[in-house]
């Protein structure tokens, strides 16, 4: 549960979704497996993450994504 290692703080990083005991954002870390880093490379680069961490941004993500709802607006013609 992805609650249970991510953390929002308006004191770090003006409230951006944290990696719990770290100033890592989800962002960051999900842009870093955008860009095609290897989960095995992000722990190795990052030693205070778990595996867990990563997995729980993805789940975070996932969540986010899936409460979004968008409402198209139909062009003024």
């Amino acid at each position: 549960m992805w609650e249970e290692r991510i953390v929002i703080d308006p004191k770090i990083l003006v409230g951006k979704p944290i990696i719990k005991g770290t100033r890592l954002a989800v962002e960051f870390i999900l842009d870093l497996l955008a860009q095609g880093w290897p989960q095995d490379e992000i722990l190795c680069n990052y030693p205070g993450l778990e595996a867990e961490d990563i997995q729980a941004c993805l789940a975070y993500a996932c969540d986010m994504l899936r409460n979004e709802r968008v409402y198209l607006l139909e062009a003024a013609l």
